[in-house]
């Protein structure tokens, strides 16, 4: 399938492995006042329907992982975030929102390689992966309340599922900035790596992923989010059909194969 060509960030595929990076580094790859929401939506649409792709690495380039919210749109009353409280709730929904909805659907591993500070929206956006490596560089912050708003863009939700309510709330209502160390310290992150390691270490872990059987990679991350909000009985019942339909895919019997082959 052919890859889809971003506006704003750049997209690359290479041995079942696609990385976006943000490519707005003018304004710190902010997500409003630019086009990366869309960039990001369109990049997880394709994957679900490629069959060329098993893992997806989001970086940003220049300093910044990504700030978030243009705040100069913000201090103007335009953008995103002119009009009224219906119509800035609009553009919530057909905006920023479309990311985390996006993302959740995203049927593969996404490892974020956080390169720089993620702030607000940028934060929320590395929470939305199910891997985080840091740079040393690397700033997090739940900062919305610093300007006086909530996050927008499902924040709270993906925070304390992350690392427990309690940690959470603090960090969103002091709204204080982290470096790499507490967030690995905390559960955030999972590894801390040198700037000009990051890539390679983000790289290293998603080709680890990718040589596993592509189908069952993927019905393995259904599980794991199903698992999230299902009960025991019927997650079981659920496990038996995914594995009923693994037993019948040619890559499990390859897998089997191989395993016997190097005795």
């Amino acid at each position: 399938m052919k890859l889809p060509v971003p506006v704003d960030a750049l997209l690359h595929l290479e041995n079942r492995v696609a990385t976006l990076t943000l490519n707005r580094h003018d304004v710190r790859n902010a997500l409003t006042g630019t086009r990366l929401i869309d960039d990001i939506v369109s990049v997880a649409e394709w994957a679900n329907r490629s069959e060329d792709v098993s893992v997806l690495v989001v970086t940003g380039a220049g300093s910044a992982f990504s700030a978030g919210g243009n705040v100069k749109d913000m201090a103007a009353r335009g953008g995103d975030f002119a009009g009224d409280v219906a119509e800035v709730a609009e553009r919530y929904r057909h905006g920023i929102q479309r990311i985390p909805l996006a993302l959740q659907a995203l049927e593969i591993p996404i490892v974020a390689a956080v390169n720089g500070p993620a702030i607000g929206a940028g934060f929320d956006l590395a929470n939305m992966a199910d891997l985080r490596i840091a740079s040393t560089k690397a700033k997090f912050g739940e900062t919305f309340l610093n300007l006086g708003i909530i996050p927008g863009d499902g924040g709270a939700w993906f925070l304390q599922r992350l690392i427990g309510y309690q940690r959470a709330f603090e960090l969103t209502l002091t709204g204080r900035t982290i470096d790499a160390e507490e967030a690995k310290a905390l559960g955030i992150v999972l590894e801390v790596a040198e700037p000009e390691a990051l890539m390679q270490r983000a790289h290293e872990l998603a080709a680890r992923i990718a040589a596993q059987p592509p189908k069952a990679v993927r019905l393995t991350k259904r599980l794991m989010k199903i698992a999230q909000r299902t009960e025991l009985k019927d997650f079981l019942d659920l496990c038996a059909a995914f594995q009923g339909m693994c037993h019948n895919e040619p890559e499990h019997l390859e897998a089997v194969q191989r395993m016997l082959d190097r005795g």
